[in-house]
């Protein structure tokens, strides 16, 4: 079991990582925010599969699943908002 958390743990790393240098190889702002999104929802995922893997269906799990199930629509939420505010102030530029 605890070879299964390690790697999850791992992959959680990866993402981030890989999501950190997407975030700084991306030329505007609107394509970082898909860097961003992608790190909220891979990373906070592998952290929630590592807490049920290694403590199995717990309250303190179950709670860890729905902190990451109300960050997934909030997390949507502020990337549409903040995409949407890039559009404008591009717009606004021309």
């Amino acid at each position: 079991m605890s070879l299964a958390v390690d790697c999850t743990l791992a992959a959680a790393i990866l993402a981030a990582w890989l999501g950190a240098i997407a975030f700084g190889r991306l030329a505007t702002p609107l394509e970082r925010v898909h860097a961003v999104t992608f790190i909220n929802v891979v990373v906070g995922g592998a952290f929630v599969l590592a807490a049920f893997l290694s403590e199995g269906v717990t309250v303190r799990t179950l709670k860890c699943a729905l902190i990451w199930l109300v960050m997934l629509p909030m997390g949507a939420l502020l990337s549409h908002a903040t995409g949407r505010a890039l559009h404008l102030r591009d717009g606004e530029r021309r």
